[in-house]
């Protein structure tokens, strides 16, 4: 539904119900005006010459009264009469009828029974009775039963639910209790003053109010127009994907939901930047894997095949071959699970599981995972831990893999007959422990060594011995001490080769 057509439905919705009960307010309003008029007319007309010409002649007193001077036809409301001509007006009644005394009555009269002259709103209508309610005059109407008990002993009887008809009916007690004329009906009417309470007198008042409704709707334009462009604009930043702000010039609502929708692009073109990160670091993990697993399983399918060949021929197999193809299936589970880290910790999925991790278990494990590779390069692997058990606050797993990739690393790019070295211990007083791998192999360029931690950043004698492998050792060393808050220093050994230092705060066991 538009705008427009919603806030004309609302408009409505609130004004329709408001006027009903301006309405009914007015009425009620009306008539209690008019019965307390009507009341006081009766009474000031009986207080005059009335009562003397009604107990004088209560047989043909009725009917009709003469309107008092006033501003027009019967608006009673507008204030007490100032006449006190009394004398009946109409015909007499055709024929004489029995009086039955009061009798059931469902309400006061139509207002198409009220008598008019000339298009113009009768006088008032004034009957007598006696305190019995009898009426001497046989064209006097019957008091209504309701009418009657409501009078009772008040002053002054009225219908409780007549506002919504012109018709006003009041019964009057005099101040004298004897006679036939001690009790007074009075007829009146609201005609034509029927909006003279308190809304004006003619309809005329209905003009502003349906200005008021068009000035709401036209006042509505510039806004549908503002929220027509707004979405324009919306729709034309979502076309260059975001690329384009969103703007609406103004300090209202609509503006600062621009400005809102603005912020959104911005976020939005973020994440978007974020997601063509990503969906890069995913195809560079493909090309990684592609790269870094193919060569190695190559030279593993080409050593495994001469393997059955001599197998087949029934030739003693060679030792230096096996030992190749072994040492390619190590390099291989080595890559794939750098690879997997690699992807979580680009992909920010990764989440340290904390705990207490004995440093000492921990370097035995990689020793003893690594001695068989160590064996089949000729390289001695050996290990250093103090008899005190040494804890840390870490993820196990990650750190870990850093340091079986510090140790591959030494192994895989060393010369035969080398050495390599895990050692651990602490410093400050048992505060910090620190891990150090040290070999005597070929070692890094000095000007290498500040970029060697970086992805995808190898040596130059890594490269000659190694050319596919892409460098992901030592990058996610790096990252691992990050995401523990510890220190990684490369730097040259004494022994001619590379040493790495992993250092962090000591925790309880």
């Amino acid at each position: 539904m538009k705008l427009r057509l919603r806030l004309a439905l609302t408009t409505l919705a609130v004004a329709v119900p408001m006027l009903l009960g301006v309405w009914i307010a007015d009425a009620v309003s009306r008539h209690r005006a008019a019965e307390v008029a009507l009341a006081e007319f009766t009474r000031m007309h009986m207080l005059g010459r009335g009562r003397e010409r009604c107990e004088a002649d209560p047989d043909a007193w009725g009917g009709e009264m003469p309107r008092p001077p006033g501003p027009g036809p019967g608006e009673l409301e507008r204030g007490p009469p100032r006449s006190d001509d009394d004398a009946p007006r109409g015909p007499p009644p055709a024929g004489p009828r029995e009086h039955a005394g009061p009798r059931e009555h469902a309400g006061p009269r139509e207002h198409g029974d009220r008598p008019r002259h000339g298009g113009r709103v009768a006088p008032p209508q004034l009957y007598a009775y006696d305190p019995e309610l009898h009426a001497a005059n046989p064209a006097a109407p019957l008091v209504p039963a309701e009418l009657a008990a409501r009078l009772g002993d008040d002053e002054l009887a009225t219908w409780p639910w007549a506002w919504w008809s012109p018709e006003v009916e009041v019964l009057v007690r005099m101040p004298w209790d004897t006679g036939p004329c001690a009790v007074v009906l009075a007829r009146g009417t609201t005609v034509p003053g029927w909006l003279g309470a308190i809304l004006p007198a003619t309809s005329t008042w209905l003009v502003p109010l349906f200005a008021l409704f068009a000035v709401v709707l036209a006042a509505m334009g510039p806004i549908v127009r503002r929220i027509r462009r707004l979405t324009a604009e919306v729709r034309r930043s979502a076309a260059t994907g975001y690329a384009s702000p969103v703007a609406l010039s103004g300090r209202d609502e609509l503006a600062e939901l621009a400005r809102a929708f603005a912020e959104a692009g911005q976020t939005v073109r973020a994440e978007l930047a974020e997601k063509d990160r990503r969906e890069q670091a995913l195809r560079r993990f493909l090309a990684d894997t592609t790269h870094d697993v193919m060569i190695p399983l190559t030279v593993l399918q080409g050593h495994l095949s001469a393997l059955r060949e001599r197998a087949g021929a029934g030739q003693a197999l060679e030792l230096p071959t096996l030992i190749a193809a072994m040492d390619e299936a190590h390099y291989i589970a080595a890559l794939v699970h750098n690879l997997a880290l690699a992807a979580r910790l680009d992909a920010g999925a990764l989440q340290l599981q904390r705990g207490p991790v004995d440093l000492c278990a921990l370097v035995e494990r990689v020793v003893m995972r690594h001695r068989p590779i160590a064996r089949q390069h000729a390289v001695s692997l050996e290990r250093a831990t103090p008899e005190a058990p040494i804890f840390a606050d870490a993820d196990v797993t990650l750190l870990e893999q850093a340091v079986s990739n510090l140790v591959y690393n030494a192994i895989r790019h060393h010369r035969s007959d080398g050495h390599v070295a895990l050692i651990l211990d602490s410093h400050d007083a048992g505060a910090h422990f620190r891990v150090r791998v040290v070999d005597d192999g070929p070692g890094i360029p000095a000007d290498e060594l500040a970029r060697i931690a970086e992805r995808g950043v190898r040596g130059n004698e890594a490269r000659t011995r190694a050319p596919e492998g892409q460098g992901l050792g030592l990058d996610i060393v790096h990252r691992v001490a990050a995401l523990h808050g510890y220190s990684l220093h490369l730097q040259a050994s004494e022994f001619g080769g590379l040493q790495v230092d992993l250092a962090g705060p000591c925790a309880g066991p």
